[in-house]
C-alpha cells in the first residue's frame, strides 16, 4: 500500500513521459532479472505444471459468467450493451494484473518457495489468455481492423519469456554469493518499482461514471471466480501455499493488457480504466478474505 501511494504521488508530479520509460525500464530489464534471480530460489517440484491449466479455467470462466450477465442483462432488460462495452466487460471479467502486481503479493503472502506457481500462472496462462483469446474477443466486438503480426511479435520477443527460459538453465549454475545478493537485491528492488509503477497509473486515471458494468466484472473477477475454481483446487491435488498462490493470482484486479486492448481495438475505454481502479481498491478488503478463506 505504501509503494502504491508513492506511485500516485510521485505520478502527479513527475513528467507525464515518466510512468511509460518506467514501465518500459521493468518489461525489458527489471521484470527478467526479477523472474532469473527468484528461479533460482524456487522449488519446482510437485504439479507446478498444473498452474496455466488453472489459469486458462479461471479465464475462461471469467469470460463465460460475463457473457451470462450479458445475456441476462438483456433478458431483463430487453436491450444489450453496445458492442465495444461488451467487449470490454468480458476481458476486464477474465484477465488479471498476475506480473505486475500478482508477483510481488504472492512473494509477500506466500514466499519465494512457491514464485514458480505463479510465474507458471502468468507467463504460460495470462500471457496467451490477453494477447490470445482476448484479442480474438477484442476483434469481435471492437470498431477497428488491425494486422495482426506485431501482436504476435510482441508475444515472441516478450522479454518474461525468454527470461523465463533462461532462468530455469540458470538455476544449475553456481554463482558466488556476493553476486547471488546482488541479484536478490536487484529483483527485489524491481518488485518495489513496479508496485510503484501502478501507483503511478492508477494516478492518471480519472473515468469513474462506469461503475456498474466495471462493478459486474470486478464481482466475477475477484469472487466468483476464485470462489468456485478456489474451492475445487484440491480435486487437482493444490493444496497448502501453492493453493494460496493459485487463489491469489486468481483474485488479482483486471490487468493493464485490458485497457490495452481497449486503446487498441476501440473498445469501452471508459470502462476498462474505471474496471481497473476500482479492482486496486476492491483488492484491499478481499486479499485478506482469500488468504482468510484458503
Amino acid at each position: 500500500m505504501g509503494l502504491v501511494l508513492v506511485g500516485v504521488i510521485l505520478g502527479r508530479k513527475l513528467p507525464v513521459t515518466f510512468p511509460t520509460r518506467l514501465g518500459q525500464f521493468l518489461f525489458w530489464v527489471g521484470v527478467p532479472i526479477s523472474i532469473v534471480s527468484f528461479l533460482r530460489q524456487t522449488d519446482l517440484s510437485g504439479q507446478i505444471w498444473i498452474a496455466p491449466v488453472i489459469a486458462y479455467l479461471a479465464i475462461f470462466l471469467g469470460a463465460f459468467l460475463a457473457w451470462l450477465g450479458i445475456k441476462g442483462q438483456a433478458y431483463l432488460t430487453n436491450s444489450l450493451p453496445e458492442p465495444s462495452t461488451q467487449g470490454s466487460l468480458i476481458l476486464a471479467a477474465m484477465v488479471g494484473n498476475t506480473g505486475y502486481l500478482g508477483f510481488p503479493i504472492t512473494l509477500a503472502m506466500v514466499g519465494k518457495e512457491y514464485f514458480a506457481w505463479a510465474l507458471f500462472y502468468d507467463l504460460l496462462g495470462s500471457l496467451f489468455g490477453a494477447y490470445g483469446l482476448g484479442v480474438l474477443l477484442a476483434v469481435r466486438f471492437g470498431n477497428t481492423v488491425h494486422n495482426y503480426g506485431h501482436l504476435a511479435k510482441a508475444i515472441l520477443i516478450n522479454p518474461a519469456l525468454w527470461s523465463f527460459g533462461f532462468g530455469l538453465l540458470f538455476r544449475q549454475v553456481t554463482i558466488p554469493t556476493v553476486w547471488e545478493f546482488c541479484l536478490d537485491k536487484l529483483a527485489w528492488s524491481a518488485v518495489a518499482l513496479s508496485l510503484i509503477l501502478i501507483g503511478m497509473r492508477l494516478s492518471r486515471l480519472n473515468s469513474w461514471y462506469k461503475l456498474k458494468p466495471a462493478g459486474t466484472s470486478i464481482i466475477i473477477k475477484m469472487l466468483l471466480v476464485p470462489l468456485i475454481l478456489g474451492s475445487t483446487l484440491p480435486v487437482f491435488g493444490i493444496t497448502g501455499g501453492a493453493a494460496q498462490v493459485i487463489v491469489l493470482q486468481m483474485a488479482m484486479p483486471p490487468a493493464f493488457a485490458t485497457l490495452v486492448l481497449a486503446e487498441t481495438f476501440d473498445l469501452d475505454r471508459d470502462l476498462a480504466v474505471t474496471a481497473l481502479a476500482m479492482g486496486a481498491m476492491v483488492l484491499l478488503v478481499t486479499l485478506p478474505m482469500w488468504l482468510w478463506l484458503f
